[in-house]
């Protein structure tokens, strides 16, 4: 199960991409959690509901694509407890013990503590959920007790229950509820459904919450009950780590000792991509089947290419949580690897299957970066004469040169993929070290250009804070993230990075400089280091590897001026300014595009486009899906620009 921005919004697209999995050969797809109650309202996050009977249409639609391809669907039914505060449905939020909820913008909400009535209630709830579910044509119904999200996991652990009846105190106590609610969706749904329990294993705050072991009794107390035990961490940005901070399998050693305790299947997660380790994770008997969230969104079809003895072709997942913070932004499901994910149903595209050309066309691509990779290998499945050329002596543009970084290896895969497909492509070559001009170009005779080019940091600290450029002294000691990239270095040992761009580079090279020994301050505008990546759940344990490392962190202040001895720093509240001392500075701020041979072609009279980067510099996956978008849309009839790229779903008015 995961989380996708969709939801009940974008129904149609939802069942489509998780139909996809389907057809990819996934045994068991399920939905992501599923709110059982009015009262369990998680707004302003887009989720899936059951609140009531309105809703099984929409929900069995999930179900019906997904057996379509003969696999087994999965509902996760989930009561958030006192992290759903219900600003949509304005129900107070109830608790296993009363306390302030918990979400995302600290919202001046409290949750009451249930009493004996209110536990009946959420019983009976979850009951009609469960009955919902199974009219929906679901096979697995899931109680769900994870990520620090479900309520009965609230109850299981001391760090939220502080009750004192039969639902507090001793661990047989706190699993109470748990047990009664299995009891209950197993009677309910009969011998048509399987009850899974999805519970978290490690709530990592030592004994003051779940550990491994005590979860362990738990799950020794009811160890036959449910028909599966899906095994998972707390919080959310436990279970789902970056490559970034964690190996694939990196859950194991807190899943381990739960196959001894129960004869019934077992089920873990861990960012599993490599055949090799899920097999290895089977055998050794961690686990019976490999769960996997983003593994099958980075490629639905892991499982047939697995089948298939196609393991080359598996696209691997990167781990770079792109997927994650589209949840949190409430937007369609994206992918750094599959440009497709989220656009099954609204494009029509398929992660495996492209249509043919429609014309005999030459395209050349400029540039072998996302963009551009992706656009060659797409439109080379098309059928089209393509032709690759880069300056560069490597292909895989910022790709390349990012994945060398700390932390960033993995996200390689986003070139090696696709530089492994072309090379099968006998209509696509690859050219590098190869400069084109206007004039190269007219002589290679192609059809139709695409410029992929790419983007350069800025130089002049324009961004976000600053809409015109730094004053800088002469001889100031400047860098880009490009210069150090190349492998220039600062010619101080004491160092400032300004990070107005407060995605992952600012941090990453503050922790290679400080990894060389350097001193280093990040400065932000921000209240929080790299604060985009609070929504690729990362951005607590990058403010701890900072610190950790000895970089000084100076928030809420922007780079005003350079010296060449320090900088002026200005504090974005009162605009106070101060020195600090420093001899180089790098400026992470915005980039520009790389355009110039787009307009100097366009000006000329070629037939030519631009994609990623070079168009708008955004996110790899941003520039990814530009050039599949290209290659999708190539040899089509011109698009008026009011006519939608895409389908929508409209809500139907109510005719009261």
């Amino acid at each position: 199960p995961h989380c996708n921005g969709m939801g009940y919004r974008d129904a149609s697209a939802l069942a489509a991409m998780r139909g996809m999995k389907a057809e990819g050969g996934w045994a068991v797809v399920c939905t992501e959690m599923v709110e059982i109650h009015h009262g369990a309202d998680v707004s302003p996050y887009v989720e899936l509901r059951i609140w009531n009977d309105q809703d099984i249409p929409m929900l069995a639609r999930i179900a019906d694509r997904i057996h379509a391809h003969d696999s087994l669907a999965g509902i996760e039914l989930c009561h958030s407890g006192y992290t759903a505060v219900n600003l949509w449905s304005r129900e107070v939020p109830i608790a296993a013990s009363a306390m302030p909820a918990a979400s995302y913008y600290h919202d001046p909400v409290q949750a009451r503590g249930m009493d004996k009535e209110d536990i009946r209630n959420l019983r009976r709830a979850h009951r009609a959920a469960a009955l919902r579910a199974r009219a929906a044509g679901y096979d697995l119904v899931y109680v769900y007790a994870g990520h620090g999200l479900g309520i009965f996991q609230h109850f299981l652990s001391r760090a939220t229950n502080f009750r004192s009846d039969e639902y507090g105190g001793s661990l047989e106590n706190r699993a109470r509820l748990l047990r009664e609610v299995i009891e209950d969706t197993k009677d309910a749904v009969g011998d048509r459904c399987a009850v899974p329990v999805r519970i978290a294993m490690n709530e990592f705050q030592g004994a003051a919450g779940l550990e491994p072991a005590e979860v362990e009794d738990a799950i020794a107390l009811m160890a036959e009950l449910p028909d599966l035990w899906d095994l998972s961490l707390s919080s959310w940005s436990k279970d789902s780590q970056t490559s970034r901070f964690a190996e694939e399998g990196f859950q194991e050693p807190h899943i381990k000792g739960v196959k001894k305790l129960t004869s019934k299947p077992v089920v873990g997660v861990g960012r599993y991509t490599s055949p090799d380790t899920m097999v290895r994770v089977i055998r050794q008997g961690i686990m019976d089947m490999i769960g996997a969230a983003r593994p099958s969104i980075a490629d639905p079809f892991l499982p047939k290419k697995i089948e298939d003895g196609r393991l080359d072709d598996i696209r691997e997942c990167i781990g770079c949580n792109i997927c994650v913070t589209h949840d949190f932004t409430m937007t369609p499901l994206r992918c750094t690897q599959n440009p497709s994910m989220g656009e099954e149903w609204r494009r029509g595209w398929h992660p495996e299957i492209i249509r043919t050309r429609s014309t005999d066309a030459h395209v050349l691509v400029i540039g072998a970066g996302p963009a551009g990779l992706e656009a060659g290998r797409a439109l080379g499945q098309r059928g089209y004469q393509v032709t690759i050329a880069d300056a560069a002596s490597e292909a895989g543009g910022r790709v390349a040169r990012e994945c060398r970084l700390p932390g960033l290896a993995a996200w390689g895969r986003v070139r090696d993929w696709r530089l492994l497909q072309i090379g099968k492509m006998a209509n696509v070559a690859l050219y590098l070290e190869s400069e084109m001009s206007a004039a190269a170009i007219a002589e290679l005779g192609a059809d139709h250009v695409l410029v992929a080019a790419g983007a350069a940091w800025r130089r002049d600290g324009t961004g976000r804070h600053h809409v015109r450029p730094i004053v800088m002294a002469p001889g100031a000691d400047v860098l880009t993230p490009d210069d150090l990239m190349a492998g220039k270095r600062p010619a101080s040992r004491d160092v400032v990075i300004f990070d107005d761009d407060h995605y992952y580079m600012g941090g990453v090279l503050a922790e290679l400089l400080r990894k060389e020994d350097y001193t280093v301050t990040l400065v932000t505008p921000a209240a929080l280091a790299s604060a985009f990546t609070k929504a690729s759940l990362e951005q607590a344990v990058i403010q701890k590897r900072l610190l950790d490392v000895g970089v000084r962190i100076e928030a809420n202040q922007a780079v005003d001026a350079i010296a060449r001895d320090h900088v002026l720093l200005a504090c974005v509240f009162t605009g106070t300014t101060r020195a600090l001392a420093c001899g180089s500075v790098v400026l992470v701020t915005a980039r520009n595009p790389l355009d110039e041979l787009y307009h100097a072609l366009a000006g000329d009279g070629f037939a030519v486009s631009r994609a990623g980067d070079c168009y708008g510099p955004g996110t790899i996956a941003a520039a990814v899906h530009s050039g599949r978008r290209f290659a999708e849309e190539f040899g089509d009839p011109p698009r008026d620009h009011l006519d939608l790229p895409f389908r929508r779903e409209v809500i139907a008015l109510d005719q009261s």
